[in-house]
């Protein structure tokens, strides 16, 4: 589901940088010294394409899933340690699960759990298969929790894009980009759901358009205890998205309809920063009118939202440089 097609990718590397600021005299000022070290450079035999980002585990190294490559074609999951040496855990065959475009999470039982977009047995989907959620041990035996798409019309949902994140109590909570309970959407419009340990699902809610539809973003867990997310359409104001909140039991309310000149197409998960306020960023929209096919698309931009939904717009990208975009 990436949103760009490039012809020629190279296969991806894993990459180490620091910054050390330059202690000196009062109004002096040094750019400071940065060391960058390539960790390890992926042969598509041990995967392609790591979309996600890494997970430190209890045990020190990280861990990480690559989109596609491996032995199979249908992406892994690897280990890599701090020194750059790269285990690559499980490879999937399809029948486990394929394409893993989400990162992993570590259990409190120490188990790593995740999501693949394809595979499975449900052959009613693309890509020959639904997605799965699966739990690995770090060691690299894999179990799978769940095959989407188990239910009549899919109404349990398909394609799940992002990790999971495990709640308080002890559940886990993810999104399916399609699928769903609601006809609105040709594909469904997507789903929230809560998975025990165990693999017993529960869809929590079904987008209808008019809420949100294509959340393709994990969900975080704010410290009063509900969840956090984006959709990549629907709301309000018609196809560009919104955030939204969601109770562990399912009550769903949406914080913000984006309508374009506040953002548009929320790719991303949110972060909640000290001050108790979410930040995010926008794949389009903002004020910059210069970016995509004959300038018609924006740009995107970094927001702010409060819990109660009140949206301040940080910044819009490609404000500097004209159209060279020095900004991003």
């Amino acid at each position: 589901m990436s949103k760009f097609n490039w012809g020629m990718r190279a296969c991806g590397v894993l990459l180490l940088w620091a910054g050390a600021a330059v202690a000196l005299p009062a109004q002096t000022t040094v750019a400071p010294t940065v060391t960058f070290t390539t960790l390890h450079s992926f042969d598509y035999a041990d995967g392609y394409f790591p979309d996600a980002a890494l997970i430190q585990g209890t045990d020190g190294a990280f861990y990480g899933t690559t989109s596609s490559g491996g032995t199979n074609g249908y992406g892994t999951v690897f280990k890599i340690t701090t020194g750059g040496t790269l285990t690559t855990v499980h490879t999937f065959d399809g029948t486990d699960g394929a394409y893993p475009n989400g990162g992993l999470a570590q259990g409190a039982n120490g188990k790593l759990y995740g999501t693949t977009s394809a595979g499975g047995p449900n052959t009613a989907c693309v890509n020959g298969g639904c997605g799965t959620v699966f739990t690995i041990t770090p060691s690299g035996m894999l179990t799978t929790l769940y095959n989407f798409c188990s239910q009549s019309n899919c109404t349990d949902g398909y394609v799940p894009e992002a990790e999971l994140v495990q709640g308080t109590d002890g559940n886990f909570y993810g999104t399916t980009l399609f699928g769903g309970a609601s006809s609105a959407c040709s594909n469904g419009c997507g789903t929230v759901f809560k998975i025990t340990p165990g693999g017993t699902l529960t869809t929590l809610h079904s987008f209808d358009g008019t809420d949100g539809a294509g959340p393709q973003a994990g969900l975080i867990q704010a410290t009063n205890g509900k969840f956090y997310g984006t959709t990549t359409g629907g709301g309000a104001n018609g196809p560009y998205g919104t955030v939204f909140e969601i109770t562990p039991s399912g009550k769903l309310t949406t914080l913000n309809s984006f309508d374009g000149t506040d953002g548009s197409e929320v790719d991303g998960s949110l972060v909640q920063a000290t001050d108790g306020n979410f930040y995010g960023t926008t794949f389009q929209g903002g004020a910059n009118h210069i970016c995509g096919l004959d300038n018609i698309e924006t740009c995107g931009e970094v927001f702010k939202m409060t819990p109660s939904g009140s949206l301040t717009v940080f910044y819009s990208f490609c404000s500097q440089g004209g159209l060279n975009c020095t900004d991003g």
